[in-house]
Formats: structure tokens, C-alpha cells, sequence
């Protein structure tokens, strides 16, 4: 499936577990050699308390490097359309590592999420030490002033006034790589354009530029507000695959609405299927 250009290879482990290792997943995820997908999901049965909270199913995500992480809006999108085509359902109740989401479908393959709170918590984004979080001290050219927040995986964003004119990649990669960032960190640069509309481009760990990222929508409104640049809780996202709306409630929790395709399913070999 892709959202907003953003590919995953899902895998239905809940009848037969699947643990693939570092390098399944690389090759899965080359487009040269296997499936071609930025990460690749596991379906799992929810777990004992994900059950107990009403969830239908557990999601895990691996980056193509094999790190698992916590969060990805737009997989977590694709994964709920799944699972409400599957049900037949028009709301349900998921489970990732960041916790149990909300999800609900808003029209032929339209869905919205809850992504769950945001911190900017310096050691639960997490960073190497105690600074001001609304002004990290990394900066290289004009991304400068940087917040951190984490909300399931860590984020840096920064604002400039002309997002096209620069060399986003090329910006981003020493920062995403300083060591400030023990686990490594999602960097964002963004433009406000009006109060409920922002460009955003955003370099990914493990260091891919993508042409969307979900949850760097969210957190990138929740950033626009603690710093001034707008009161408003709702805006359009505007990246380089699409647009998504981002809602955010009194407690800084954020919701995601937007696309999600499906493009084609098979099955991997027997051989490629490992018990725990």
C-alpha cells in the first residue's frame, strides 16, 4: 500500500508469527531486488492489554535499516484501512507500540488516526542531555532554533521563510546524525503559509528525504503553536506526495486524516517465514 507516496510492505503474521532479521528486511524493502517498500509492517494479534483496551490487531513497523520504531502516520493510515476493509467496520480500535489508536473511515479510502500525544520532553524525545527543547542548539545553515518533540519516534523541525530554495537532504543529514540525537531523529523544515495551511519536507531516520511523513505533520502544527507561528489546532499539510489535516485537542494530542492506496498483494516464500 501507499500514503501520499510513502510505500509499505505489509505482511500478515497473525495466523503464522514473522520475525524477519536485518537483512530480510533490507532486501524486502529494495525495489531492485524485493518488494520496494520505505518499511515494512507486521500484522500481529493485539496483545493481552491491547485486547483487554478493545484493539482488532497489533502493528509493528521496521524501518529499512531493520530498526523497529513507534510511530508512522501514514503506515498507521494504511494499516487501519486494512483492517476496516477487513472488518467492515467504519471505526476501529488499533494497537501499536505507541499504544491504542482511534481509527476511523472517512470515505473511499480516506482515513483518519489518532496519533496520540506529543512530548517535548528533552529525555523522552530522547535527547543526550537537559536542554531547552524549543531551541535546540544544533543548527546547520539556515536550520537553526530547532524544537524536538517525540510522539512515538523522535522529531527536530525547523522553520525558514523559503522552504523550496533549499537543499533539504543535503541540510538535514548532519543534523539528523549529530550526536545530540542518541537514537538518531526525524528533521523537519517547514513554512508557515497562512494560519492553517504549512509546507513541510522532512528527512527521515535512517536517512531517506520522503515525499510525506504523517507523523511529522503532527507534530510540526503542535511545534507551529508552541512557538507563536499560529493558534490555530487544525491545518492542511501540504508535502511533496500530498496532503494531510491535522487536528489537535486541548492535551496536545493529534489526529491525522488523509489518503491511502492500495497497490497490489502476493506472498513471500515459505523459506522467508521465521518462528520466533
Amino acid at each position: 500500500m501507499q500514503g501520499l507516496h510513502n510505500h509499505f510492505a505489509i505482511v500478515d503474521g497473525r495466523k503464522l508469527p514473522y520475525r524477519p532479521g536485518t537483512e530480510e528486511i533490507v532486501q524486502i524493502c529494495d525495489v531492485r531486488v524485493g518488494v520496494g517498500a520505505e518499511q515494512l509492517l507486521i500484522i500481529e494479534p493485539p496483545t493481552t492489554a491491547g485486547a483487554a483496551a478493545g484493539a482488532h490487531a497489533y502493528m509493528r513497523i521496521l524501518n529499512v535499516d531493520g530498526r523497529e520504531v513507534g510511530a508512522c502516520g501514514n503506515a498507521t493510515r494504511c494499516f487501519g484501512w486494512l483492517m476496516l476493509e477487513e472488518t467492515g467496520e467504519d471505526e476501529i480500535l488499533l494497537e501499536t507500540s505507541a499504544g491504542v489508536l482511534h481509527c476511523n473511515r472517512l470515505g473511499d479510502r480516506n482515513v483518519s488516526i489518532e496519533m496520540g500525544a506529543i512530548t517535548t520532553d528533552w529525555d523522552r524525545i530522547p535527547l543526550a542531555r537537559n536542554v531547552d527543547t524549543l531551541c535546540v542548539p544544533v543548527a546547520n545553515g539556515p536550520l537553526r532554533n530547532g524544537i524536538a518533540l517525540n510522539i512515538g519516534n523522535p522529531h527536530i523541525v525547523f522553520f525558514v521563510a523559503d522552504l523550496e530554495a533549499l537543499d533539504v537532504a543535503a541540510l538535514a543529514h548532519p543534523i539528523q546524525n549529530d550526536p545530540m540525537f542518541p537514537e538518531k531523529i526525524n528533521v523537519g523544515v517547514a513554512q508557515i503559509l497562512d494560519a492553517e495551511t504549512i509546507r513541510l519536507s522532512v528527512f527521515e531516520r535512517p536517512g531517506i528525504l520522503t515525499s510525506a511523513c504523517g507523523s511529522g505533520a503532527c507534530v510540526t502544527l503542535h511545534a507551529a503553536r508552541l512557538l507563536g507561528l499560529t493558534d490555530s489546532r487544525r491545518a492542511r499539510v501540504d508535502m511533496a506526495g500530498g496532503s494531510v489535516e491535522v487536528t489537535l485537542d486541548d492535551q496536545g494530542r493529534a489526529t491525522l486524516a488523509g489518503p491511502v492506496e492500495y497497490c497490489f498483494s502476493g506472498r513471500l516464500p515459505d523459506q522467508k517465514r521465521h518462528l520466533p
